[in-house]
């Protein structure tokens, strides 16, 4: 294969027949292209988030940007939805693991991201089947064989599909472009492209896309001109693709307006991406001592902040003509634990009743079992309509200060907080490093999203000496010993991946340096 590779390109990882099947000479100079124009821009807009990041740090606060204020008040509107992207109520998550693939177009959700984002970990062998499988997804091609003998295959009726691409301060290190580990976005987006493009409009539909982790316009505008490239590129018509943007960083979720505009051709929609935007919050405001959340499980939806962002998120799509999607609610059904099901179901049903009466057009669920619960409660306010665009919540105003005030009413930080994100962000880490991105614990699935909200707060709580309800500051010495304690219930180091995931653990909690993102170390550690 080495004398095929186009010039410059180098593939590290073992080329199996998947990787010959997947990086042809022809993909690959497709992909090395997209990345010698756009990787120049990606670095600098990372560069950017690093000044902003030392803004915050010195104490600067965000707002809506006075530049753009032009785009705030104009009169526009994003390109109206296609028909099999106009009714999204309820829409199903998962990685692109074969089976779950197939479960979930099957599942009667309206949409299935498929992720190679938060839920999926980005091992070679992932990453390149995963194409595989959303190229048989597309062609409906796609089954599985299961050890017990049954045979898995798509119903007629299925999802619309959707691509999640890792977010843009990701690379792949197994493909090498001119020397440097290629833009894991540009990778992701260009390969399902190029494979997909052309079947997917013959069949009527497009490439449709959820793009992650944005913090600014100017990163929507960098999306916006890759799309238009790559569409030009394979003669397809500009604004075939599609592209819903997740809202889940805090400085996004002050040009939520300005994001839509950068994509109005492309855009199909925002998302309130929970869980990272928690993460964001934390994130951005590690340093300030005056800026720390309680525990995870009392920063819910309904608290100030986050009543703040999804409200002005219904507000801003409807006004411009996109779609408001719901986020992902954690919980999860135990087929063998009625009991946990039961309470999960309500959970749910809590959560998609308040989404749907606040306005939004469809919302997120992570298993197949959740799909007829969310879809009941929007089918009674939808009724035979495809969304709710109508109700343009007009009656919404919200300020900067609004969506920066993340004082948390009673919140506390427990003994029993600090226990829980030790043990999650141990068993995710465990997970992700043996190739699973996904992962129920203790009833919720978790991704990296919510591993990084535990593993900050650890980082923020630590750094500041925060105080717990009963008093006494969190010291390292509390943390090592609840660290013990909680690796010893998981069976201790021996098992599995635990004496990498502390090691993990230990030096994202412990570092001088708050560590951007938890997969920058752990993916050293993936084959």
């Amino acid at each position: 294969m080495a004398e095929n590779l186009p010039d410059g390109v180098q593939i590290v990882g073992p080329i199996t027949p998947a990787v010959q099947e997947v990086l042809t000479a022809e993909a690959l100079a497709f992909v090395a292209d997209l990345h010698r124009r756009f990787n120049p821009t990606r670095q600098r807009l990372l560069a950017r988030r690093a000044e902003r990041q030392a803004a915050l740090d010195a104490g600067e606060m965000p707002g809506f940007l006075p530049e753009t204020a032009e785009i705030r008040t104009g009169e526009w509107q994003v390109a109206p939805a296609p028909a099999d992207l106009n009714d999204r109520r309820v829409e199903i998550t998962g990685p692109t693991d074969r089976k779950m693939m197939i479960n979930a177009l099957n599942s009667g959700a309206s949409v299935f991201m498929a992720d190679f984002e938060d839920a999926l970990s980005p091992t070679w062998d992932n990453v390149i089947q995963g194409q595989i499988n959303c190229s048989d997804a597309v062609r409906r091609t796609i089954e599985f064989l299961n050890p017990d003998g049954r045979v898995y295959k798509l119903k007629d009726q299925i999802a619309t599909l959707l691509i999640r691409p890792r977010g843009w301060h990701l690379g792949e290190k197994h493909v090498l472009v001119d020397g440097e580990p290629i833009s894991g976005s540009l990778f992701d987006f260009g390969l399902y492209m190029f494979r997909n493009a052309r079947e997917l409009v013959e069949r009527g539909s497009g490439p449709y896309f959820y793009l992650p982790k944005l913090e600014s316009h100017l990163e929507a505008r960098l999306w916006n001109d890759v799309f238009n490239y790559t569409q030009d590129a394979l003669g397809i018509p500009r604004g075939t693709i599609r592209a819903t943007v997740l809202i889940e960083t805090i400085l996004a979720a002050l040009e939520m307006e300005e994001i839509l505009y950068e994509l109005r051709e492309h855009a199909a929609g925002l998302n309130a991406g929970r869980w990272d935007y928690i993460f964001s919050v934390i994130k951005k405001f590690a340093r300030r001592p005056d800026m720390i959340l309680p525990d995870r499980s009392q920063v819910t939806m309904t608290v100030p902040f986050m009543r703040a962002y999804t409200e002005l998120l219904v507000r801003t799509c409807h006004k411009r003509g996109a779609h408001a999607i719901g986020g992902m609610a954690a919980f999860i059904p135990n087929r063998r634990d009625p009991e946990v099901t039961e309470k999960a179901l309500a959970k749910v049903r809590e959560d998609k009743e308040r989404e749907s009466s606040d306005g939004f057009d469809g919302t997120w669920v992570a298993h197949p079992d959740l799909v007829p619960v969310a879809r009941e409660v929007f089918d009674r306010v939808l009724g035979d309509r495809p969304h709710q665009k109508h109700r343009l919540r007009e009656d919404v105003h919200v300020t900067a200060e609004e969506i920066l005030d993340i004082r948390v009413p009673g919140g506390q930080i427990t003994e029993d907080g600090v226990r829980l994100n030790v043990s999650v962000a141990l068993q995710y880490l465990n997970s992700w490093l043996n190739g699973n991105g996904a992962a129920a614990i203790f009833n919720l699935m978790e991704d990296a999203a919510t591993a990084e909200i535990s593993r900050s707060q650890l980082w923020q709580w630590l750094h500041h000496g925060a105080k717990l309800a009963d008093g006494r500051p969190l010291t390292l010495e509390m943390y090592t010993q609840i660290r013990e304690e909680e690796l010893a219930k998981l069976g201790g180091s021996g098992v599995g991946r635990y004496e990498e995931a502390t090691e993990l653990l230990d030096g994202l909690v412990l570092s001088q340096e708050f560590v951007e993102f938890l997969t920058y170390p752990a993916y050293e550690l993936l084959d």
